[in-house]
């Protein structure tokens, strides 16, 4: 008889909550804020790509070529013709690692870093007129709660139930 019970959070209606699942909700906002970012970054000649690699450097100064593709989740053989062009540009400095030769440590250059936060500043700009139809305490929580989820060491990718 108990197998036929609903979860413990399944109203006697059927359905788990009266909210759309996360990822309804989470994937348009993030479609119209990368649509919303794209004429910023197209003003100051960023792709997404180098905007993420330009964002990444400032986290840790110097990264090699191949943790820096890791920690944006690019291909590291992708990403040289990104670093090419920003080294190209005197954004990124890359210079071999004292330690071993054979890589590239990357960090920051003064102009990318003007450029960086430039860039990130108008695109929060954008961002804050979206998180002004919010009230201001509901704002505030939604971004401690993403910067919290945004934190955590790995998002653990989604296990679907057994159904047992």
């Amino acid at each position: 008889m108990a197998e036929h019970a609903a979860p413990r959070d399944t109203p006697p209606g059927g359905r788990p909550t009266d909210r759309p699942d996360l990822a309804a909700m989470l994937v348009p906002l993030c479609r119209a804020l990368v649509d919303a970012e794209r004429p910023v970054l197209d003003a100051h000649g960023l792709a997404m790509w180098a905007y993420s690699v330009l964002l990444h450097l400032d986290e840790t100064p110097i990264r090699t070529q191949a943790a820096l593709a890791e920690a944006i989740r690019a291909d590291k053989t992708r990403i040289i013709p990104i670093l090419d062009d920003l080294e190209a540009r005197g954004l990124i400095h890359r210079r071999p690692d004292p330690g071993d030769r054979r890589v590239r440590l990357v960090s920051l250059t003064p102009e990318g870093r003007r450029l960086r936060d430039t860039v990130q500043a108008d695109i929060q700009r954008g961002e804050e007129r979206l998180l002004a139809h919010l009230p201001a305490a509901d704002r505030d929580g939604f971004v401690r709660g993403l910067v919290a989820l945004h934190t955590l060491p790995e998002i653990p990718p989604h296990q679907p139930s057994s159904g047992t």
